[in-house]
């Protein structure tokens, strides 16, 4: 039987670089490759842009390293539309997106998945920490690494289970140290390489001035701090420098700590509160996909996360049409943000998630 063919979006860490190994030694026919996805301002050497010159350097020294053939695809175009222009969009209408999540949904996995079917692979596969299960109702789902410190399954909710069939996650059976460890033992030179920590294609942090960049007279400017009932409390320097259950930045003289509790890009205003308003028990998500269930039932219990790093609480959830669903905690939780996702977990899957709209 010919060994079937494996496609490794390689981004030059030790995390995919490890992914590659681990697949070959599994018997695999492993290709490696690298994303062409955003070049702006590209500064070659620091290794923190997104698909940087030294990133693909890494990436190909790798796979000489381990015999593997290995391509960059370009991919700019998907990147744009699915991911930055979704992202400057997101900002401007007063809302907080994860772009990581649009990257994984419309490019890692759609625009990758469709090339590598077309050069005859029967998987992608990447170095991300999670894992592929079969549930015991026919469905696939992304469930938990063996490291909970490095989960990575609220980034993948809306996976599809076509994508989900043909894909592989094998460094999600580790943990990060062994991952290094196994780096290490095979000489792979990026094997204490660091862990990018910012969004990809903004290496400097300053979300705000890559949007003006990006949407140059589409971005409000400054409006009014008000509190919820209207009353002036100052200036801001436009919405989207802000996001739901911020305190630093504010420069307000208030005399007790103060937070963003709402925004409301119709009216260009920022909402100001205390402690107490930025905590809400219930909330409205859109764009509903469902992963390692087919559908929810009225009054369902799941295990609820809002953000990244959130711990995840548990609520009741009910379906009102049109893709969207409501939430309702058993505990009151902080900051709830519009454009982050809403991910519902059972057994320790992904059974879901959707994009929070209010």
């Amino acid at each position: 039987m010919d060994k079937k063919k494996v496609v490794v979006g390689m981004s030059g860490g030790v995390d995919s670089s490890v992914a590659a190994y681990l697949l070959k030694e599994q018997g695999y026919e492993v290709v490696g490759v690298t994303m062409r996805l955003w070049q702006e301002d590209s500064r070659e050497g620091t290794g923190k842009e997104c698909c940087s010159l030294s990133a693909v350097e890494d990436a190909r020294r790798v796979c000489g390293m381990l015999g593997l053939p290995f391509y960059v695809m370009n991919f700019e175009g998907d990147f744009k539309r699915y991911v930055v222009d979704y992202f400057v969009e997101e900002y401007i209408r007063g809302r907080t997106p994860n772009p990581c999540i649009a990257c994984n949904r419309y490019v890692k996995w759609e625009s990758l998945l469709r090339r590598a079917m077309e050069i005859g692979a029967d998987y992608i596969a990447t170095g991300h920490y999670a894992r592929v299960r079969k549930r015991e109702n026919g469905r696939y789902a992304v469930a938990a690494s063996k490291t909970a410190r490095k989960d990575q399954t609220y980034a993948l909710y809306s996976l599809t289970q076509e994508q989900l069939m043909r894909t592989l996650m094998p460094v999600g059976e580790y943990t990060k140290e062994e991952i290094r460890a196994i780096a290490e033992r095979i000489g792979l030179k990026v094997a204490l390489k660091p862990d990018s920590q910012e969004i990809c294609f903004i290496p400097d942090h300053d979300h705000a001035a890559f949007i003006e960049r990006m949407a140059a007279g589409k971005v409000p400017g400054s409006g009014n701090f008000v509190t919820a009932d209207g009353v002036v409390l100052g200036q801001h320097e436009g919405i989207t420098h802000y996001t739901i259950g911020q305190r630093k930045g504010l420069n307000l003289a208030m005399g007790h700590p103060v937070f963003i509790s709402e925004i409301r890009p119709d009216t260009n205003e920022v909402v100001i509160g205390g402690h107490e308003d930025v905590f809400a028990r219930e909330f409205m998500a859109g764009d509903i996909q469902y992963m390692g269930v087919p559908q929810v039932d009225p009054g369902s219990r799941f295990l609820v996360k809002i953000r990244y790093a959130h711990q995840g609480a548990m609520a009741a959830l009910y379906p009102e049409g049109d893709g969207r669903v409501r939430f309702v905690f058993d505990e009151p939780q902080r900051a709830i943000t519009p454009g982050q996702a809403a991910v519902f977990y059972e057994d320790g899957c992904v059974a879901g998630g959707g994009v929070i709209l209010r």
